[in-house]
C-alpha cells in the first residue's frame, strides 16, 4: 500500500515532496443528514415517524451526478472535502442491520472523488442526537432503546422537530440547536457519555445503555471502514482519515442544579425550561416557563409561556412492543416511567425534586465535575475506543479530533493520547450573524474571550467597526488554535466547521441580487482563517439541493455556497485543477529572474509572460458576480504547495491583492516548486500583476488528466514559484471589482453611536 498522501510533521501537514499541504475544504454535503429514499428534508412531516425503511442511497449526490459536483468544487480552488454522514444511514433498519447498498454507494461516489484529487475526511455526523429529537445522525431505534417516544415529543417539547412542526414555512430560525438542552437529547447524550455512572438500573441485552448505544455507534462506523479497506483503492487516495463524532455534548452531566438555567448555557431561544421543567413536562406535567429571544444585543428573556403536555409523555407507554428490535430490557428497567425518577432523582408521586445536584459529581471518586471533567474523562472515554477502532483497520490514519464544542480541549498534552497522528478539528461560527441572520458591519461580540474570562465585564468584548470585528475573529480562532496547542500538544488544526447564513435580512439578497452582506460575512471569515495561520478548513456548507424557499432543506438553515436558485458559475471562471504534465521550463510562460532581485510584473508586460491559448480564454461570462452566491468571497487564492513553512498568507478582496510569506530551507528544486490556486475572475490572463522577492514563476490554466465526462472536465489557473532558500515572499494583484456598498456613511456612524449606547446600557 502506497504511503499517505498527507503526512503531519509538528504542526503542518506535508505532502510526498516535503512541501506544506493547506486544506481548503468544504463539507459535503448537509442534506446527507435526512435519507434520499423517501426524500426527507426536515419540512416534510409524511411517513417521518417510519424510520427503519428508509434509504440514504444517493446523498450526497447520484453516482451519475457526483462529477458534476466534484468538478464544480474542484474549479473553485477546494482541496479537501470532509465527507459528512450519519449513523442512521448504515444502521437505520435496526440493532446491526447494515445498508450495504448505501455503503456501495458511498464507495463508488468516493472512487469518483477520486479522481479529481481530494484530500478526504470521514465525519460521522450528529446534530442534537437524531432526526426525530430535532436534528441528525441517531438511528430512531436508539431512542426506543432509551425508553423514550419520539411520537410525543411534540406535545412535551421535549425536542423541538422540524417535521412535526404545524407550520413547517414558520420554523424559529436556530431553535433546532436549544433541543441540546431539552429532555431528548439531556437523556441521550447523558446514557451514551455516562449512563454506567448515572443510569446503573439501564440494563438492555446484559449491557449498560452506555455500552449498549457507544458499541453499536462505533460498530457501525467499523463496518463502513472495513468496506472501504476492502475496497483496495480508496484508503490515502482519496480518504486521509476520519472524524471524531460531531460536536459531542455533555446531557445532564456536570449540571450542578437541575433547578437553574446553568451559567455557562449561552443559547437561549423560544421556551427555556430548566432541566427540571424539561423532565416534569416530559413526564405530562404542565409547567409555566420562561421565554427568551435572540436580538442584537444577544438573547433576553421575552416572557413566560405555558407548556401543557395534557399528560402525554415522553417515555414509551408499558404496553410499547419491547421485543420488535429484538432486544431484552432488565425487568429493572421500567418503561413508562422517566429514567431518572427510576434512579431517585424526582419522585413522581409527589413531583418533588429530591436530588437536584445528582449530576453534579462523579459516582466513582465523588469528584465534582465541571464541563471540562466530562471532557477529560467521559468524552476521552469514548473517543479511546473510537480511536482504537478506526486505528485497528487504518492504522496510519488522520484523525481529526473534535472535542465539545467551544469547550475548553481535553488535558492529553505528553500523556499516550497525544497522537502524532492528530488533528485538532474545532468548528467556529459568528453567532450574532448566524442567529440574527444579519451582517453587523458595526459591532461583534468576542464570544470566544467572553467564555474564558478575558474580559472583567462583557461590555469591553464589544469590538466596533467592521476591521475591528474581523481581527475579532481572526483572534478568536487563534486562541482556539494555541488552546488546542497548549491542552493536547503541537498538532495541525483545522476548523472543520465555518460558515455564514444566505438568508440574510429576510432574503434580501434573493430578491435583490445585491449579495454585499453575504460577501462581507465571508470575506471576514476566511480573512479570519488566513489570519489565524490555521492549517487549514472546511466550509460549512454545499448542498446540491439547495432553494431559496427552503434553504439546506434541513431546520431552516441556509448556509450553502451554491443553490438550485442562483445563476450557475461559469465553467471558465472558475474550473481547474493543477496537471499533471510536466512544465516546459523554456516556454514563453516562464518568467526569469535573479534570485536577488525582486522582480514586478504588471498587467501591461504581464502579456509576454502568458502563452496566446491563456490569452484567448474569457475569465468570465456573466455580467455580476454578486448574483453567483458571494462566490468571490470563497473563491479566492490559496497556497495549495509550500516549499518551506508558510509563515503568512492572506487574500485582500477589496483590493484584489494575494500574498504568502515563506521560509524556504533550500532553494526550490525543479520539480518540486511552490504552487497557488490562482481564480481567473480575480486574476484574469492579460490583468494580473506579481511581484516576487526573488526568483522564477509562471502562470498557466492546465486540465485535470483522466477519464472525465466532458462536462466533468477541470481546468484551474496555477501559480508555480520557484525561489531561494530563506524568507520569500510573493504578492499576486489582480482586478478590483465593486462588491457591494460598504460601512462609514452617515447612517452607519449614527447607527455606530446608538449601538454603544444600548452596549453601555445593558452589559
Amino acid at each position: 500500500m502506497s504511503p499517505l498522501r498527507l503526512r503531519i510533521d509538528g504542526h503542518r501537514f506535508r505532502d510526498s515532496e516535503d512541501r506544506e499541504v493547506t486544506l481548503h475544504g468544504i463539507n459535503c454535503a448537509a442534506d446527507a443528514k435526512f435519507p434520499a429514499t423517501p426524500d426527507q428534508p426536515s419540512h416534510v412531516a409524511d411517513n417521518f415517524f417510519d424510520g427503519d425503511n428508509v434509504s440514504f442511497v444517493n446523498r450526497p449526490f447520484s453516482v451519475e451526478d457526483a462529477a458534476t459536483h466534484f468538478a464544480r468544487l474542484r474549479g473553485w480552488g477546494y482541496n479537501t472535502i470532509r465527507y459528512v454522514f450519519t449513523w442512521e444511514a448504515i444502521e437505520h433498519a435496526g440493532p446491526g442491520k447494515y445498508d450495504e447498498e448505501w455503503i456501495q454507494h458511498t464507495v463508488s461516489i468516493l472512487r469518483i472523488a477520486k479522481g479529481f484529487g481530494f484530500y478526504i475526511f470521514m465525519d460521522p455526523h450528529q446534530d442534537v442526537w437524531s432526526r426525530f429529537s430535532g436534528g441528525s445522525g441517531a438511528p430512531m431505534w436508539t431512542l426506543y432503546a432509551c425508553g423514550l417516544d419520539p411520537k410525543f415529543f411534540d406535545a412535551t417539547e421535549a425536542a423541538l422537530v422540524h417535521n412535526t412542526y404545524p407550520e413547517p414555512a414558520n420554523f424559529p430560525k436556530m431553535i433546532w440547536a436549544t433541543n441540546y438542552t431539552r429532555l431528548a437529547c439531556q437523556v441521550m447524550f447523558t446514557l451514551f457519555f455516562g449512563g454506567r455512572d448515572f443510569a446503573p438500573k439501564a440494563i438492555i441485552d446484559g449491557k449498560n445503555i452506555q455500552d449498549y448505544l457507544q458499541n453499536h455507534f462505533i460498530a457501525a462506523v467499523q463496518h463502513l471502514a472495513k468496506r472501504i479497506h476492502e475496497a483496495g483503492d480508496l484508503w490515502h487516495d482519496p480518504i486521509i482519515g476520519w472524524e471524531s463524532l460531531n460536536e459531542p455534548n455533555r446531557g445532564l452531566i456536570s449540571y450542578q442544579d437541575l433547578t437553574v438555567i446553568p451559567k455557562e448555557q449561552k443559547l437561549q431561544k423560544g421556551t427555556s425550561p430548566t432541566a427540571w421543567q424539561a423532565i416534569l413536562t416530559g413526564s405530562g406535567r404542565a409547567c409555566e416557563v420562561e421565554t427568551w429571544d435572540f436580538g442584537g444585543m444577544g438573547p433576553y428573556k421575552s416572557g413566560t409561556a405555558l407548556i401543557d403536555p395534557e399528560e402525554k409523555s415522553a417515555w414509551l407507554s408499558p404496553d410499547y412492543d419491547d421485543s420488535k428490535y429484538g432486544w431484552k430490557r432488565d425487568t429493572g428497567w421500567r418503561l413508562g416511567e422517566c429514567i431518572w425518577a427510576q434512579h431517585g432523582v424526582w419522585d413522581p408521586t409527589t413531583d418533588t425534586m429530591l436530588r437536584k445536584d445528582y449530576f453534579s459529581k462523579d459516582p466513582k471518586n465523588g469528584a465534582t465535575i465541571t464541563y471540562e471533567y466530562f471532557t477529560n474523562y467521559y468524552f476521552m472515554d469514548h473517543y479511546r475506543k473510537y480511536s482504537s477502532m478506526i486505528k485497528s483497520i487504518f492504522p496510519d490514519s488522520l484523525m481529526f479530533f473534535q472535542p465539545p464544542v467551544m469547550e475548553i480541549p481535553p488535558s492529553i498534552k505528553g500523556t499516550p493520547d497525544d497522537d502524532a497522528n492528530m488533528i485538532f478539528a474545532p468548528h467556529f461560527y459568528d453567532g450574532i450573524t448566524l442567529l440574527t441572520k444579519k451582517w453587523n458591519r458595526v459591532w461583534n461580540i468576542d464570544v470566544f474571550g467572553v467564555l474564558r474570562g478575558k474580559y472583567l465585564t462583557p461590555a469591553f468584548a464589544i469590538k466596533i467597526g467592521e476591521t475591528a470585528i474581523r481581527n475579532c475573529f481572526s483572534h478568536q480562532l487563534s486562541a482556539m488554535r494555541e488552546e488546542g496547542t497548549e491542552y493536547m500538544g503541537t498538532h495541525p488544526c483545522v476548523f472543520t466547521e465555518i460558515g455564514i447564513p444566505y438568508d440574510m435580512d429576510d432574503k434580501h439578497a434573493y430578491k435583490t441580487g445585491d449579495y454585499s452582506s453575504q460577501i462581507a460575512a465571508l470575506d471576514a471569515n476566511h480573512f479570519a482563517l488566513e489570519d489565524s495561520a490555521a492549517n487549514g478548513f472546511t466550509l460549512w456548507t454545499y448542498v446540491a439541493s439547495n432553494t431559496h424557499f427552503w434553504g439546506d432543506n434541513w431546520n431552516g438553515e441556509d448556509l450553502s455556497i451554491y443553490s438550485l436558485d442562483d445563476m450557475p458559475l461559469s465553467n471558465d471562471s472558475f474550473r481547474g485543477l493543477e496537471s499533471r504534465a510536466s512544465l516546459d521550463l523554456t516556454s514563453p510562460s516562464y518568467s526569469q529572474a535573479q534570485s536577488s532581485e525582486t522582480l514586478n510584473v504588471t498587467p501591461l508586460n504581464l502579456q509576454k509572460t502568458l502563452s496566446a491559448e491563456n490569452m484567448s480564454r474569457e475569465s468570465f461570462r456573466g455580467t455580476d458576480i454578486r448574483g453567483l452566491r458571494a462566490a468571490e468571497a470563497f473563491v479566492r487564492p490559496t497556497p495549495v504547495a509550500t516549499h518551506g513553512d508558510v509563515t503568512a498568507y492572506g487574500f485582500d478582496l477589496r483590493n484584489c491583492s494575494f500574498r504568502l510569506e515563506i521560509a524556504a530551507p533550500s532553494s526550490t528544486p525543479d520539480d518540486k516548486p511552490t504552487v497557488i490556486f490562482l481564480p481567473l475572475f480575480h486574476f484574469p490572463a492579460g490583468q494580473t500583476g506579481v511581484e516576487v522577492s526573488g526568483g522564477k514563476w509562471t502562470i498557466s490554466t492546465e486540465e485535470l488528466d483522466g477519464n472525465l465526462d466532458a462536462d466533468a472536465k477541470v481546468n484551474m489557473q496555477i501559480l508555480r514559484w520557484w525561489h531561494a532558500e530563506g524568507e520569500q515572499s510573493i504578492t499576486v494583484k489582480g482586478v478590483v471589482r465593486k462588491t457591494g456598498v460598504g460601512a462609514g456613511t452617515e447612517e452607519d456612524e449614527g447607527y455606530l453611536a446608538q449601538c454603544q449606547r444600548q452596549a453601555c446600557a445593558v452589559m
